[in-house]
């Protein structure tokens, strides 16, 4: 790191590119999903992008005619997309809204459109049909999709903790049993053991009461099927979005899509098409999300970086009495309202933390009230939020104290036994593991010292031949949060294999420069918050170089 004639650390290049990046693009910066995107192309067939988001299910199947990740995470998506795409051959040629004429390219200039589709004019409408060569990719790829969800519903495996996963999955199972009726020798899919259709039926009878909608359902609304579409007690945010889900957004404007160019909710789901050339993220807008995780890592880390006084501002502004959501749209959450705290604490701004008492369960934090099991990573961030106004406010001890000490002894008693964490919030123990293991190492008091050392003795064991950690293979992010256990937890220098463990690490992040980040994330499918991956991967990089 240089110094400034003045003594300064100057900023590092990556890092001043990333925050300004923050600031241009204050949706968010998040990968598409095979889940939200396939939901589109039922939803909402006339929005720019439909042969793009098309081209992009058939291009994201994979091998084995599933969609997204092992171990359970590819129901939800392989779902959807095959859903999708039954649902485009059945409305091929038969009349109904198609997409908009014109193709798309994305930031980067990549073209995604399906190359035989043509284009007719029907009714005044924009109609489509599909050609010889794409009817047959599509048929071929929903012909798959039945065989893997077949496999996959036979299995009765145990599927992962995703939010609303069990109203996605009948709503998506009901729908395929229905386009399927006319296909020979298919027989119907069968619900998971644990699911049933009931729940899902209440939701819609109230929907279409009119009866008020608790916001986080707000960002599933598309279960609700044909009952969503202009749901009288629903209304779109100022910028456009339900429930920060374009799938929602589609749900709620129904056929007024088409019909109402003007509609700032297809305005929206537009501007969103367009920034990724057809598919679309799963959640959108996340601001305050990435924005306090992105600063949270860099400044933890020791990155030297110019952070812009409105961004605090903005941070400082979003935090209310019942905390902050992720982004308009959404709940206010203990996760993203802790971390904009924490953040907000490290940049020497700290602001009173007493609206995390509304998300105090009386043992622990929920994410939001209510909710149905619990997240280790929720509360470790917590616990950094509060321990660090804490350092802050010394006065504030009294306050917040036994709550630190009982948050911290309650992510104690989750831990595994061979050192790890695992969580609702993100698919890779090595997240929740760094997660908590730096809260306990900075605020947990000596009772954590054991706890912090097993797990980075769990981390030493698990790094990969070639450097890097991963729960299913390698991967930049995964390496990122390794290496911050080992060189941000326990007594500097004490330990000389993780100094030696984080420059393999170090050597990885190097190689892999450049290189996608596959989806790791928790929501109705898996995503990638990449400015927030970046950061991560940045600020251990920058760990490593220090220590060497």
């Amino acid at each position: 790191m240089s110094i400034t004639a003045q003594g300064v650390p100057e900023t590092i290049p990556a890092a001043d590119a990333l925050l300004t990046d923050l600031m241009r693009r204050p949706w968010g910066q998040v990968s598409p999903s095979v889940y939200e995107t396939g939901r589109l192309v039922t939803l909402a067939p006339w929005l720019v992008g439909h042969e793009e988001r098309l081209a992009f299910l058939v291009a994201t199947q994979r091998p084995d005619g599933s969609w997204g990740a092992p171990d359970g995470y590819g129901l939800v998506p392989t779902l959807s997309a095959t859903e999708a795409i039954l649902s485009a051959l059945l409305r091929d040629g038969h009349g109904a809204p198609g997409a908009d004429r014109h193709r798309l390219e994305s930031e980067d200039g990549d073209r995604h459109g399906l190359e035989g589709a043509e284009r007719h004019g029907l009714e005044g409408a924009d109609r489509y049909s599909l050609g010889e060569a794409d009817r047959h990719r599509l048929e071929e790829a929903a012909r798959r999709g039945l065989r893997a969800l077949a496999d996959c519903l036979g299995a009765r495996r145990e599927l992962p903790d995703m939010p609303a996963i069990e109203h996605i999955v009948p709503s998506l199972v009901a729908l395929i049993n229905q386009h399927v009726q006319a296909l020979p020798g298919q027989p119907p899919l069968p619900l998971p053991d644990d699911m049933s259709y009931d729940t899902l039926a209440l939701i819609r009878s109230w929907i279409a009461a009119g009866t008020e909608v608790p916001e986080k359902l707000l960002h599933a609304l598309e279960i609700a099927g044909p009952a969503a579409s202009g749901a009288p007690a629903v209304a779109p945010t100022a910028i456009g979005t339900v429930g920060a889900s374009p799938a929602a957004t589609a749900a709620w404007l129904g056929e007024r899509g088409w019909r109402d160019a003007d509609d700032p909710a297809r305005g929206h789901l537009e501007a969103l098409a367009r920034r990724h050339g057809g598919p679309v993220p799963v959640g959108v807008p996340i601001t305050v999300f990435e924005r306090g995780w992105v600063l949270s890592w860099l400044i933890r880390a020791g990155v030297p970086i110019d952070v812009p006084p409105e961004m605090v501002a903005d941070l400082r502004a979003a935090i209310g009495p019942a905390g902050t959501p992720a982004g308009p749209g959404l709940p206010a959450d203990a996760d993203t309202t802790s971390v904009a705290l924490y953040a907000l604490s490290l940049l020497g701004a700290p602001y009173e933390p007493d609206s995390l008492w509304a998300f105090h369960s009386g043992t622990h934090f929920s994410t939001w009230p209510g909710e149905q099991g619990s997240s280790v990573s929720v509360n470790a961030h917590v616990l950094d939020a509060f321990g660090q106004y804490v350092a802050r406010r010394p006065a504030a001890a009294d306050r917040y104290g036994a709550a630190i000490t009982g948050t911290a002894e309650w992510i104690r008693d989750r831990q595994r036994p061979d050192g790890s964490w695992d969580d609702r919030w993100h698919a890779s123990p090595y997240y929740a593991t760094a997660s908590c293991a730096l809260a306990l190492d900075e605020f947990g008091g000596e009772e954590s010292a054991a706890a912090v050392r097993a797990a980075a003795d769990w981390v030493l064991d698990g790094q990969r031949a070639d450097g890097s950690w991963g729960r299913w293979e390698g991967t930049a992010e995964e390496t990122a949060y390794a290496m911050m256990t080992l060189l941000l937890t326990g007594p500097r220098g004490s330990d000389p294999r993780r100094a030696e463990a984080a420059a393999r690490g170090h050597a990885h992040l190097v190689r892999s420069a450049g290189a996608d980040h596959p989806p790791l994330w928790h929501d109705k499918d898996l995503y990638t918050p990449v400015a927030v991956v970046r950061a991560a991967v940045l600020a251990s990089s920058y760990l490593a170089q220090q220590a060497c």
